[in-house]
């Protein structure tokens, strides 16, 4: 992609590096000592053609450090592995038994196609141990220093998601503000001060501070294009919009039109791909998690087979059996399963439909809020949780049971609190809707905004929203910011005398807007509502602006709902897989485990050599259990955030545990 003249791209791009070399070095009288230091010993790594590639990498991120600073940190950090790793290695080389040594030589005479014609050289052994440790500790240098390259790149991976998130809703939000006369600076200025549009908004205020620098808009979004890891979205529609912008406010809008269509239909096709991924997801997760329960049922009946299943092993912590480290491990494995396929399906959740809870600041308003905020109530009822372990504990329950039921006495409270929330957060999400065709009517017949909201909440019944409408409605007749708590304690009386001129209505028009998306606090709410703000402040036609509103804010609901029932499918998943393995457990534990147990007991006169003590039902129930429970955790927490996300992951891992608990304990089998 040309992002313009051949000779202008070389200067500006030397340029760029210039500077970038004058700001790390100008910014390093202002680095902390430690930083100064490993800048004085390292960055002249940052120059070296093998962090060519890196430096590309870092022009896509955001880092508030310059790349000879990180590169140097790097480095210095690849020098602590080094040392870290060089002592221990030789230790263990040297403390390692000369019979291991010997096999080790023998595995590599034998299996090594080189070293088998040529032979393993004899050496002393502090010889071979300073050799181990030196290559040991290199290849850990080696991989920090590669590991600072790959962080780079999972950033700029990152930034790249985001952007393509966030782009369509900022291309749209550019095409409302069109249609008003302010600037294409200030069209973007808009863009760059919403929180809505995450990394997007960022990209656009790197260009408008370039811009500033520069004192060329068109030269910002250049440089943000050739710098953005988003090379197939950003970039284009960076260079697009300049060249349009250029041809005039008419030319800009229909480009903005069509560009926020095509973006519509990518983003709609990436979320097919995105849910074809989640059905391989939760086939793999099935398999992954059954085969371990699976395979404890197999290790405990060929146990009466194979009696070097029973052989101990001796670890830091005890003995234990090769059968009882695997079923163990199992639970462990199982857990791990869990913890990657929740992470995966909150990474494939698009992030504009995944809510998220601030808790407030301040001990009384975390009490107060911990009815209605999963954020508040998992501070608070962290507490409730504690004390149930201690009754747990004092009452002889076995240490599993008491980590289990005290996370369930967690997980099961703050789980309801935050379903209860997200049904509250539904309903506002259905009564926006109406309320945005109800304000949207009036403003149709050419009422201002401010009455046409105060005719809506007195004569529209909007179910959740009303008190949220109510308090919009006061807010949109206040004459100063004091009435809406904000910093600005002028009154506005249309004179200049405070700065605002006549901007002052329109500044408490967005203060009221955006105390009403606050109170709302739902992702729809800050997507559609902030639409308005920024039109009607641009002076866009309000009739126009809330037609495009009612198409926004109808995508947006209609992806809410098909998002949310598509997802509906893996909550049964995870359900039915947990079910599933607590039924084979059952079985197994109730008609299979005692028949073995007798087989196993069978004397050596009858013809038989089984071990007597291989099938111990009380011990190997309880490890079935473990296992059980392990997967009962592990299908919670994907089918909770499959649903709506972590804070439900606690309620369904807790249901399910404690669905578990009332079954083996209710049919005896702990």
């Amino acid at each position: 992609m040309s992002l313009g003249n051949s000779s202008t791209t070389a200067s500006t791009s030397d340029a760029a590096d210039t500077a970038d070399s004058a700001d790390s070095t100008a910014g390093a009288g202002s680095l902390s000592v430690p930083d100064r230091a490993l800048y004085a010993l390292f960055a002249r790594h940052a120059d070296a053609d093998g962090h060519a590639a890196d430096r590309r990498q870092y022009r896509g991120t955001d880092l508030r450090v310059s790349f000879d600073v990180y590169l140097a940190r790097v480095y210095g950090a690849s020098w602590l592995a080094f040392a870290a790793l060089l002592v221990p290695t030789f230790l263990v080389a040297v403390a390692v038994p000369a019979s291991t040594l010997a096999a080790v030589a023998d595995f590599l005479e034998t299996g090594i196609p080189v070293v088998s014609q040529v032979g393993v050289p004899a050496m002393p052994r502090s010889y071979a141990a300073v050799g181990l440790a030196l290559a040991v500790a290199t290849a850990g240098k080696w991989a920090v220093v590669r590991l600072g390259g790959l962080h780079l790149r999972w950033l700029a991976s990152a930034r790249r998601t985001d952007i393509e998130r966030t782009l369509p809703g900022a291309v749209r939000y550019l095409h409302a503000l069109s249609s008003g006369s302010e600037s294409q600076r200030e069209m973007l200025r808009k863009v760059a001060d919403s929180d809505a549009y995450g990394e997007t908004a960022v990209s656009v205020r790197k260009a408008l501070n370039t811009a500033a620098l520069t004192g060329s808009v068109g030269e910002g979004l250049r440089r943000v294009a050739r710098d953005t890891p988003s090379r197939d979205m950003l970039a284009p529609f960076l260079l697009k919009f300049r060249e349009h912008a250029n041809q005039g406010s008419d030319e800009l809008a229909n480009y903005l039109r069509m560009e926020s269509r095509m973006l519509g239909h990518r983003q709609a096709r990436a979320r097919e791909r995105a849910e074809g991924f989640l059905e391989l997801l939760a086939e793999l997760f099935i398999v992954l998690l059954v085969m371990p329960s699976l395979l404890v049922i197999v290790l405990t009946v060929m146990s009466v087979l194979a009696p070097g299943l029973s052989a101990p092993i001796v670890t830091p912590l005890g003995s234990l059996s090769v059968r009882a480290a695997i079923v163990y491990g199992s639970a462990v494995f199982v857990l791990v399963v869990g913890v990657g396929a929740s992470v995966l399906v909150a990474d494939l959740r698009p992030a504009d439909q995944s809510t998220s809870y601030r808790r407030p600041a301040g001990l009384v308003e975390t009490l107060r809020t911990a009815t209605t905020n999963p954020a508040s109530a998992a501070v608070v009822l962290a507490v409730p949780a504690v004390i149930a372990a201690a009754a747990l504990w004092t009452l002889d329950y076995h240490p599993v049971d008491v980590i289990l039921l005290s996370y369930v006495a967690y997980g099961l409270p703050v789980g309801v609190v935050a379903v209860h929330r997200a049904r509250l957060d539904d309903a506002k999400d259905r009564e926006i809707e109406d309320f945005v065709h109800a304000v949207s009517g009036h403003v149709s017949l050419g009422r201002p905004f401010p009455e046409a909201v105060e005719l809506v909440a007195r004569d529209v019944d909007l179910g959740a929203l009303n008190a949220d409408v109510t308090d919009l409605a006061f807010n949109l007749t206040l004459t100063t910011r004091e009435g809406l708590g904000g910093a600005m304690a002028d009154a506005d009386d249309g004179t200049d005398d405070d700065g605002m001129g006549d901007d002052g209505d329109t500044d408490l028009r967005s203060a009221a807007l955006d105390r009403f998306v606050d109170r709302v606090g739902t992702p729809l709410a800050e997507q559609s509502m902030g639409l308005v703000t920024g039109a009607l402040d641009a002076g866009s036609d309000t009739e126009a602006v809330f037609e495009t509103l009612q198409a926004e804010i109808a995508r947006l609901y209609h992806e809410k709902q098909a998002l949310r029932s598509s997802l509906l499918v893996y909550v049964a998943v995870g359900w039915t897989t947990a079910l599933l393995v607590v039924g084979i457990t059952v079985a197994v534990n109730g008609y299979v485990l005692d028949g073995f147990a007798q087989l196993s007991s069978l004397s050596g006169g009858s013809g038989f050599a089984f071990d007597p003590t291989a099938i111990d039902p009380a011990r190997d129930r309880f490890r079935f259990y473990v296992v059980t429970q392990a997967t009962m955790l592990a299908s919670g927490w994907f089918a909770g955030m499959a649903s709506r996300g972590k804070y439900e992951a606690l309620l369904h891992s807790s249901a399910l545990v404690t669905v578990c608990y009332v079954v083996f304990t209710g049919a005896g089998m702990v």
